[in-house]
């Protein structure tokens, strides 16, 4: 006969904690773990996706950017990183990498000899536009079971943690 598994495994996990170490604080295990759990598997998810659509994350993360930012789809390096969230040096590479690959084009921007302009090229526009509804269908396949109200209820909790735990993180 296999082995007994709980329900919900995480409640097993911190019910363990307690039983071997009594007093341990284990009021994020039923939180936490879930979350790194889910978030392996939707990245692990969206890499075959992309690789299926012939993109990494990295350009993705690049060309999408451009893209929302609306027509002409022209956005500064600064511009860039704030809205991505990484440093100037790794906006710097994707772009270069993307440009090398003809999904970019890069020219001085108008704010003076530092800044940098990066435009959306014809061909990055069609493979965002492929890779950004290939993710996004796969996704909603992927939440398929949560009814309406329960992804809003979610998104409101997941906007509030997210607010709260980078605010303490950034202590």
């Amino acid at each position: 006969m296999g082995e007994l598994r709980a329900p919900y495994p995480v409640t097993e996990i911190a019910a363990a904690w307690q039983r071997e170490r009594p007093g341990t604080p284990t009021g994020s295990i039923e939180i936490v773990t879930p979350i790194l759990w889910l978030a392996k598997l939707f990245s692990d998810d969206r890499a075959r996706v992309l690789r299926e659509a012939g993109i990494d994350a990295a350009t993705l993360d690049l060309l999408s950017v451009l893209r929302r930012s609306g027509a002409p789809y022209v956005l500064t390096t600064r511009e860039i990183a704030r809205r991505t969230l990484v440093t100037a040096g790794a906006v710097s590479q994707r772009v270069a990498r993307a440009e090398r690959q003809g999904l970019v084009t890069r020219a001085p921007g108008a704010e003076g000899h530092r800044s940098v302009e990066v435009t959306l090229t014809r061909a990055g526009h069609a493979l965002v536009e492929r890779s950004v509804d290939a993710v996004l269908e796969r996704e909603v396949t992927l939440i398929a079971s949560l009814s309406t109200q329960e992804r809003a209820a979610l998104a409101l909790l997941l906007d509030h943690l997210f607010t709260d735990v980078r605010a303490r993180t950034a202590e």
